[in-house]
């Protein structure tokens, strides 16, 4: 069997670095060998996962799809799963999360917590503001191509409005958020599910990227168990193949609601790799090669930091301090090969470890401290 990824950044190099102590048949498409992949995988195409031709070429060439991206093009995945190629996720899931005003009808249609909404065109928010159906404070997203922060403005009071962004969008009443915390599923093609531990996040101030994330969350057990039932739910209701990242909130209510998902490996599963018995990278290999999910127990408590590039700094990233922190016992930095660094961009991360989550919170303070990219 061979298995196809539709992506060569950073999620696309640690499948394949996951893949290759099982021997596993694998090739990658990407538009440039100058991305992270084909730094360690010779097995891979230049083309663009956005043309129809090109991923029709590439998926002709493999017998299992998955991506590291939504963007991919859906068109081409609809024609290669009725010629009999098995997509991961399905292309009906990817039309439904790419749109963020999907995804809040889906949940509403199967009574999943979400927070309250409207759908509404960029220019049509003032007007509502106007009519009362939509109230200060709230947060605007657009519906299509938000990523890492990108496509998000939280507007609190009038003098926000200038910064409101155009296109079709959802508006969300503001929640009171205590907690901001993460579930990721893994679902095989035989209904089989496994989830790993709940992880708690910290967002930079400014990036409106996740800062450090930590796992075991500092959630009672009651309300850890209830974020896994709604996140499994999602799983099921959708009837995804993969993996699913499930971003959720603890309001001051003390209610779980649904964020948003990704239907593929995700930032807020990086520490797996060395934090749980088996990684979100392995589990999707093995459920794309068939064979049994592993054990997605947590090894000892974990921090998960990402390296941004510095803001100020841009061009051939340097890594400051880096042989610092690995003189540190229980930190493991992962640099992900990117030839440029630009202020904000993700650049590695680095995951921390020690028995007292305390501890490892503590040492992951002093990497972020020491450790910095670039130029």
């Amino acid at each position: 069997m061979k298995i196809g990824i539709l992506g060569g950044g950073q999620l696309g190099r640690m499948l394949v670095q996951a893949a290759i102590p099982l021997d596993i048949d694998i090739s990658v498409m990407d538009k440039s060998v100058d991305f992270p992949t084909p730094d360690i995988w010779p097995y891979f195409q230049e083309g663009d996962f956005t043309n129809y031709d090109h991923v029709m070429e590439f998926g002709r060439t493999v017998d299992v799809l998955t991506i590291e991206i939504e963007s991919v093009n859906v068109e081409a995945l609809y024609d290669l799963e009725r010629e009999g190629k098995v997509i991961f996720p399905q292309p009906r899931l990817l039309d439904i999360i790419a749109d963020k005003g999907f995804q809040k009808n889906f949940y509403k249609e199967h009574d999943l917590p979400t927070s309250s909404f409207i759908l509404c065109d960029g220019f049509e928010i003032k007007d509502k503001i106007v009519s009362g159906e939509v109230t200060f404070p709230f947060v605007q997203k657009v519906r299509k191509g938000g990523y890492d922060g990108r496509g998000v403005q939280v507007v609190f009071s009038e003098a926000d409005l200038e910064k409101l962004l155009s296109g079709p969008s959802v508006v969300e009443k503001m929640v009171d958020i205590q907690k901001e915390i993460a579930v990721i599923v893994c679902r095989g093609m035989d209904g089989q599910m496994s989830h790993f531990p709940v992880v708690e996040m910290s967002f930079h101030p400014t990036a409106n990227l996740v800062e450090f994330l930590f796992s075991p969350s500092t959630l009672p057990s009651e309300k850890q168990k209830e974020a896994i039932e709604i996140s499994r739910g999602i799983a099921e209701k959708m009837g995804i193949y993969g993996l699913l990242a499930v971003e959720l909130f603890e309001d001051a209510d003390g209610n779980i609601l649904i964020n948003e998902v990704a239907p593929r490996p995700h930032n807020s599963g990086h520490h797996t790799i060395e934090a749980c018995i088996t990684s979100q990278y392995e589990q999707l290999i093995r459920v794309l090669s068939g064979f049994p999910q592993g054990d997605t127990d947590l090894i000892q408590p974990t921090v998960m930091i990402n390296l941004l590039g510095e803001d100020g700094f841009a061009g051939i990233p340097i890594f400051e301090g880096l042989g610092e922190v690995l003189g540190m016992k229980g930190v493991y930095p992962h640099i992900y090969g990117k030839t440029t660094t630009k202020p904000f961009r993700k650049m590695g991360h680095v995951t921390v470890m020690n028995q007292q989550l305390d501890e490892a919170i503590n040492l992951a303070q002093k990497v972020k401290e020491i450790l910095k990219v670039k130029a």
